[in-house]
Order: C-alpha cells, then sequence, then structure tokens
C-alpha cells in the first residue's frame, strides 16, 4: 500500500507542471519561422496570421525569416528546438512535401518530427508571361516549345520547389522540351520575365496575379478563381495532373503538448476568419477555413506520399 501511495505521489507531482504551463502559456513573446526570404506568399502568409493570433494569445507573435534550401534549413531548426509552444516553422508544401521527395538528404521526417497545428491557406499557382510578350495562351506557348526544343525557357522559384516540379510535370505530360532556369525566389525570376530573360513561370497566384506586367494563362486550382474568372485551369486544358495547390500552415517541433498546440490553433482559426484577413485572403485566391490539428496533420501526410509517388513517377531531381 506504502509503494502505490509513493508512486501516486510522484505521479501528481509530475503531472503539475505539464497542467500549469497548459494553463499559463503564453508567458512570453511566441516566434514563428518563415523558412524563405522576406516578401513572397509565405512570408505575407505568416505575418498575416502572426499579426492576427497576436489578440487572441495575448503575446507577442513575432516572424524571423530564415531562408534556404528550400524552406528547410529553417524548417531543420524548428524541428530541432524546444516542443514548448514558443518556436513555430510556416510549414508548406515545398520544406514537407515535395523538398523531402526531391531531396533525401533533407535532414527530417516532414511528419514525425512536427507537431502540425493548422493551415493558414492553400493557394493555386498561376503560369505566366510577359503581357506584352508574343504568348496569348498556353497552347501557344507549348507549341513554340514543340517547334522550336529548348528555346523556350520558364523560371521557377529554385530547383525541388513546388513551382519546379510543376514546371516538370508540365512537360512530361505535354511532352514539350522547355528549358527550366532556378531562381532564389519569384521576385527575380518575375523580374527577368518582364525583362525577356525567359519566356514564362510559374509561381503562386499571390505572387504573380495582380502584376499588371504579367498574363496569367492557366491556374492550378480546381476550379476557376473568383478574381480571375477569365483564367482557365490547366484540368480544363487537359492537363489535370498540374493541378495542385501550395499550401501553408504552422507547426512546431514534435512533442508541443495537446492543450498548448490545441490553444495554438484556435489563435490561428479565429484570425483567419476576422473578416478583415477573411478578406485578405480571398483577394489572394484562397478562402479561410477552420481546420483542426487532425485534420491538417492527416493532410500533410497525404501530400507528403503523394508528391514522395509523383517524383518518383516523374524521375525528377534537384539538378
Amino acid at each position: 500500500m506504502r509503494q502505490i501511495l509513493v508512486l501516486l505521489l510522484m505521479t501528481s507531482v509530475f503531472a503539475v507542471p505539464a497542467t500549469l504551463h497548459a494553463q499559463t502559456w503564453p508567458a512570453r513573446p511566441v516566434r514563428i519561422v518563415v523558412p524563405f526570404p522576406p516578401g513572397g506568399t509565405g512570408d505575407l502568409l505568416g505575418r498575416l496570421a502572426a499579426r492576427e493570433m497576436q489578440a487572441a494569445l495575448g503575446q507577442p507573435v513575432v516572424v524571423e525569416n530564415r531562408a534556404g534550401a528550400g524552406g528547410a534549413i529553417g524548417s531543420d531548426a524548428v524541428a530541432k528546438s524546444e516542443p514548448d509552444g514558443y518556436t513555430l516553422v510556416l510549414s508548406n508544401i515545398a520544406s514537407q512535401a515535395i523538398g523531402p521527395a526531391v531531396n533525401p538528404k533533407i535532414p527530417y521526417d516532414a511528419v514525425k518530427d512536427f507537431t502540425h497545428i493548422g493551415l493558414i491557406a492553400a493557394v493555386p499557382s498561376g503560369i505566366v508571361v510577359a503581357a506584352n510578350g508574343p504568348f496569348a495562351s498556353l497552347n501557344a506557348v507549348l507549341e513554340k516549345a514543340r517547334s522550336a526544343p529548348g528555346a523556350v525557357r520558364f523560371g521557377s522559384n529554385g530547383n525541388g520547389t513546388s513551382s519546379h516540379v510543376k514546371l516538370e510535370i508540365l512537360k512530361r505530360v505535354t511532352k514539350a522540351d522547355i528549358t527550366h532556369v532556378p531562381y532564389k525566389g519569384s521576385a527575380p525570376a518575375t523580374a527577368d520575365l518582364i525583362g525577356g530573360q525567359i519566356e514564362g513561370l510559374i509561381a503562386a497566384v499571390p505572387d504573380v496575379g495582380r502584376n499588371e506586367r504579367l498574363r496569367m494563362i492557366a491556374i492550378t486550382s480546381e476550379t476557376r478563381a473568383a478574381r480571375w474568372p477569365n483564367v482557365p485551369t490547366v484540368k480544363e486544358l487537359g492537363l489535370a495532373p498540374v493541378t495542385a495547390s501550395n499550401w501553408f500552415g504552422l507547426s512546431g517541433p514534435a512533442g508541443i503538448p495537446a492543450a498548448v498546440a490545441d490553444r495554438i490553433n484556435a489563435a490561428l482559426v479565429a484570425g483567419l476568419n476576422a473578416p478583415e484577413l477573411a478578406e485578405r485572403l480571398r483577394d489572394l485566391g484562397t478562402e479561410p477555413n477552420k481546420m483542426d490539428r487532425a485534420a491538417y496533420t492527416a493532410m500533410v501526410a497525404a501530400d507528403v506520399a503523394r508528391w514522395a509517388e509523383v517524383v518518383r513517377a516523374a524521375n525528377i531531381k534537384v539538378d
């Protein structure tokens, strides 16, 4: 009996800190690592989410850009941080799904090494050309690529990124000989497209959709976007395998207490559905969501498996 009492006492003693931690969290600012340079879609969405979450959490939510290796450097740093809920990462299709599929040297498991918390947004990609250029449609681009192999150059956000893999799928499906030109983000690629150094670009719609010097000739969403009703989907053009969204969410290192992770999710969902941010998300080609932790975790795991198979079947490698 005495041994049982001692065991119960020890159990209660060790349970108290975890309970108190969940009740008092957050006691200091929360940091979101955006594993990309400032100015892109990921940076924008991370900062919008951080701004709205502050009110719900009662503490500052600060954003830190830690770019490199297609998002892998910042993601790996967070995976190895303390699982206390104070360090999060903008998880995304590039660093969580496509990156590990094309680069086996990435040092983390995109599912097991993270506590996945919630989806911020899933935005489609736009296939764009210069507005003053010779191409009025994707078919025109593909015809040129077939008649002059290698002459059509398409930019991407970098080797192994979502835009690179979508370009490889487009080439594989259409049998068009398009030259891949990797950049360090969509901004320099856009500048070269406008300047005539490349003929096309695949990038997240928020990066290219509002640029008057670009012409969007296709979109990778399942249906036409409300903000761009005249732009056909790749599915309409007979290119269904290119259909894909660029998703961004919040994750932390594996082992964050469930109560803390649930509170972060609640703050995120509340912020995303605030009227001002909800309208801003619609302007970016997406809708606010109320995805819970379990649903986001399942979504990440499913996309990790999907892109691993896509990359394997297409024999896509980092070049």
